[in-house]
């Protein structure tokens, strides 16, 4: 089985990292320094448990995902519909798509019945360009763990977690899933196969729709936030406004809000994708984590102050910083 990884900064540098660790085929599509380090001297991954560099395939050229059983699409939400079409045109015939991104996805509302089957968020999918261009029987959804981080080009730190879910937007057992599922468990992954994909993703939405932003605003790391007096009533609010919109859809989030709120704690000091984008200078994934709730619970007529307001804040600051 070969693997393709686009986007291969932290987390898909960790996955990518951990395959060519296992000897598994894989190949590492990035940019910029960070690919040029990785091609000169390797990718090195730092851990708890230590340090270890391992030698990868990386390339800047679409053309390596060609061959590909399945293209790890790890990009911010925000980076893939400039490349989408792009991207579908070097899909190879039976090349599935592994959405492996946060925030509401574009295929959320693909394969799905009822009276939203179809929808796009503008927030995610500005146009609808991305569902146009990839078959939607192509992708797998992938609900992504590992807290990381780019150290520098070429390095990666990994924090915490070891799990990518995975599941059809069908929620069944498919050959292709199982194959791939078991790739990553030979690597030392935890890749579970989901029946209900979408469920697990509002698991850790309820989460990035509120965390990410007030990291942004505050500059405080998961830590910091979750263990604060004076944000906790702001977080509880968000929290159950991302809830809502969930229920309205028919999704009973599986762990309680208390609960949530404690697994950030455990993360520590950690700094949220979102504080580490805007550190950089780069956009951030406010839209795409924030913005598709808010959108949609305008579209279902639930209110969301709270988020509502989160989002327009990160969206001056992003505004401010990155331009």
């Amino acid at each position: 089985m070969k693997i393709a990884i686009l986007g291969a900064g932290a987390i898909g540098g960790f996955l990518g990292a951990r395959l060519a660790r296992a000897g598994a085929n894989v190949v590492l599509i990035a940019r910029g320094p960070h690919l040029k380090a990785m091609n000169d001297s390797g990718l090195r991954v730092i851990e708890a448990a230590g340090d270890w560099t391992v030698s990868v395939e990386a390339t800047d050229d679409f053309a390596a995902m060609r061959d590909a059983n399945a293209v790890f699409v790890t990009l911010k939400a925000h980076s893939l519909p400039p490349v989408a079409e792009r991207m579908a045109a070097n899909l190879g015939s039976h090349t599935a798509v592994v959405s492996a991104q946060n925030g509401i996805p574009w295929w959320y509302f693909q394969r799905l019945s009822g009276d939203l089957d179809g929808i796009h968020l503008e927030t995610v999918d500005p146009g609808g360009v991305i569902a146009r261009t990839i078959d939607p029987h192509r992708v797998i959804g992938c609900i992504v763990y590992p807290a990381t981080s780019l150290v520098s080009p070429g390095v990666v730190r990994h924090t915490e977690g070891e799990r990518f879910s995975l599941g059809e937007l069908d929620g069944s057992q498919s050959p292709r899933c199982v194959e791939l599922s078991r790739a990553l468990m030979s690597a030392g992954l935890k890749a579970p196969v989901q029946s209900n994909i979408r469920a697990e993703l509002w698991l850790k939405l309820l989460g990035n729709a509120v965390f990410n932003p007030l990291s942004a605003l505050t500059r405080a790391n998961l830590a910091k936030m979750a263990e604060s007096p004076l944000v906790a009533q702001v977080v509880l609010a968000a929290m159950q406004e991302v809830d809502a919109v969930a229920r309205r859809l028919g999704i009973e989030i599986s762990v309680s809000i208390e609960q949530r709120i404690k697994g950030a704690a455990r993360v520590g000091d950690h700094k949220t994708s979102m504080l580490q984008d805007l550190e950089a200078g780069r956009p951030m994934e406010i839209d795409a984590l924030t913005g598709s709730v808010v959108e949609l619970g305008d579209r279902l007529g639930i209110p969301v102050p709270h988020l509502r307001t989160l989002y327009a804040a990160v969206k001056l600051l992003e505004k401010r910083s990155v331009g």
